[in-house]
């Protein structure tokens, strides 16, 4: 017993310094409950947290927490831009979505290269009235050379026809525009060597508003690092256009209870792009 209680209060050390660097949601939920625990409690000054006691229990007893979404530990907070884009992007003369395509395919400005199969530019019209945005391609967008394909990509294109777009209808791309290995967060060096594709996108394509999907598309278009719960709410914009920050489609398939909150943003989302462009 006595290392039980040797380890129950180093879980408890921790979640004081985690609290101290600025967390205030709960932590170690899924990890943890894999102890098959029954919950204790450890109050810090900050809050009161639950954790799995590291004691036996039914092994038939459900898991006791949920994924719920985190603010990242200080040392793995995503960066701002050095600028945040606050004026419109004027598109070079001649440019061209195919042309920054070319590039993109050829591109060796940041590590991402190394390991990539293909790169992913993004997909859609030219004059696309909405851009989605998201973190960078996966496993399966590498091979394909298409962003959003797949289950995550079938529940966007549903998301889409809720508020009554078509895929096609929209401009779909990603922050960096090659995999990350093992679909990691997108390292701040190499957001800031693959924006500029994405500024002229933005340029040729002026959209009327832009859904950043996932933390990290939308902490870097908003210009400061933060929770997914404290971008979506206030006015957030990107040269001048605005922008919804929602949850990544991959992350509702993991915590379905975050739909809700999604159909709240994409329904303000179709409704300012209504606003903009007088649509009944």
């Amino acid at each position: 017993m006595l290392a039980l209680e040797e380890i129950r209060r180093e879980v408890a050390r921790y979640l004081r310094q985690r609290l101290a660097g600025g967390e205030t949601e709960r932590l170690l939920g899924q990890a943890m409950a894999r102890t098959g625990g029954t919950p204790a409690r450890v109050t810090t000054p900050a809050a009161t947290l639950e954790v799995p006691a590291l004691r036996p229990s039914n092994p038939s007893q459900p898991a006791l927490f949920e994924p719920a979404p985190q603010r990242p530990p200080a040392s793995a907070a995503v960066a701002a831009p050095q600028s945040a884009a606050s004026e419109p992007f004027v598109a070079p003369a001649g440019d061209t979505l195919e042309r920054i395509a070319a590039e993109i395919a050829v591109c060796t400005k940041c590590r991402l290269h190394e390991r990539r199969n293909r790169t992913v530019p993004g997909v859609g019209p030219e004059r696309a009235g909405v851009v989605f945005i998201g973190e960078g391609p996966g496993a399966e967008e590498d091979q394909r050379g298409e962003p959003f394909v797949g289950r995550a990509g079938e529940l966007l294109n549903k998301i889409l026809a809720a508020i009554r777009f078509r895929r096609e209808d929209v401009y779909i791309t990603n922050i960096v525009k090659c995999r990350p290995p093992g679909n990691r967060d997108p390292e701040p060096d190499e957001v800031r060597a693959c924006e500029p594709y994405l500024r002229r996108q933005l340029a040729l394509l002026q959209p009327k508003a832009i859904c950043a999907l996932g933390r990290h598309a939308g902490s870097w278009l908003a210009g400061t690092p933060e929770s997914m719960a404290s971008l979506r709410t206030g006015t957030r914009s990107y040269a001048g256009i605005r922008v919804f920050p929602t949850y990544h489609p991959a992350a509702l398939l993991r915590n379905p209870q975050w739909k809700r909150p999604v159909w709240e943003d994409v329904q303000k989302l179709r409704a300012e792009y209504d606003r903009l462009t007088n649509t009944p």
